[in-house]
């Protein structure tokens, strides 16, 4: 799974919820990627919820976290596939952001791609924001768009509804609560805007706090002069776990894509499944 634009366009929500659907389907998921900054001396790296995200990267930790899932990061997919394959019982693995990996075999290329940002000016790295031609889209199985658009086969839609206390996660609230309450908006992902976008639209007084992706968060970027409440994202939190406080938040988003899109991947998988 992946997409054929840089940055940020909704491919963890999207395999978080590719993992939870081959499990209610009686698969047993399992999740190669990059680990992207991660510094990690030896590749490929087991990752769980409790790694550092300094060394196998930060949605690697997030994936591992939400999906209980087993993945192997590595920038070599092949030997992190065949590590995955070798220490675990997963019998479906998934790629997060492997569509360019051509060394890796594919049984089904699911794409997802950013419905407000689109394809930029439709040239490819260095002129553009594209890693491959948009003609790239006819030749994979399924097109998600993160948002509503006419040129994909589905929709997706990312949801905000809980959120989690960063210092003490079985202390969790929901975003009516904090409605018309001034609070620290952070991201550092892909699209900071989105994220804003969503704090607003539900109800949220944001002071807008955009980070670069996979931003290296220190203590000092989230000393504000004041004891308003912070909400970052899931991504961001991770890295930010280790100097947390008591009003520290972080937003999950879940994905919502239609039913026909579940029967279409689990109608692909069947006839491996049953030979």
């Amino acid at each position: 799974m992946g997409n054929i634009n840089i940055g940020g366009t909704g491919k963890t929500p999207l395999v978080v919820y590719l993992c939870s659907l081959l499990k209610r389907n009686g698969y047993q998921p399992g999740i190669i990627s990059r680990g992207y900054k991660g510094k990690a001396g030896v590749w490929p790296q087991s990752v769980t919820g409790s790694s550092d995200p300094s060394l196998v990267g930060d949605e690697c930790v997030l994936l591992a976290n939400r999906t209980a899932c087993p993945l192997v990061a590595g920038p070599k997919r092949v030997a992190a596939a065949l590590q995955l394959l070798e220490t675990t019982n997963c019998d479906v693995i998934i790629s997060d952001d492997g569509l360019q990996h051509y060394a890796l075999d594919r049984d089904i290329e699911i794409v997802v791609y950013d419905a407000q940002r689109k394809f930029g000016n439709g040239y490819c790295l260095p002129a553009g924001p594209l890693r491959e031609p948009v003609n790239r889209l006819k030749s994979v199985d399924v097109v998600v768009s993160n948002g509503d658009s006419q040129a994909s086969d589905f929709n997706m839609q990312l949801l905000l509804s809980s959120i989690i206390n960063l210092s003490n996660q079985q202390v969790t609230s929901n975003l009516d609560e904090f409605k018309n309450t001034k609070v620290h908006a952070v991201a550092g992902i892909g699209n900071p805007e989105r994220f804003f976008t969503q704090l607003v639209s539900a109800g949220l007084d944001i002071i807008r706090h955009p980070f670069a992706d996979h931003h290296d968060f220190i203590e000092t970027d989230l000393n504000f002069s004041d004891d308003l409440p912070v909400l970052m994202t899931e991504k961001d939190a991770v890295k930010c776990q280790k100097f947390s406080k008591s009003n520290y938040w972080f937003v999950p988003v879940e994905a919502s894509i239609s039913e026909v899109f579940d029967k279409i991947i689990i109608d692909k998988f069947k006839p491996r499944k049953d030979q």
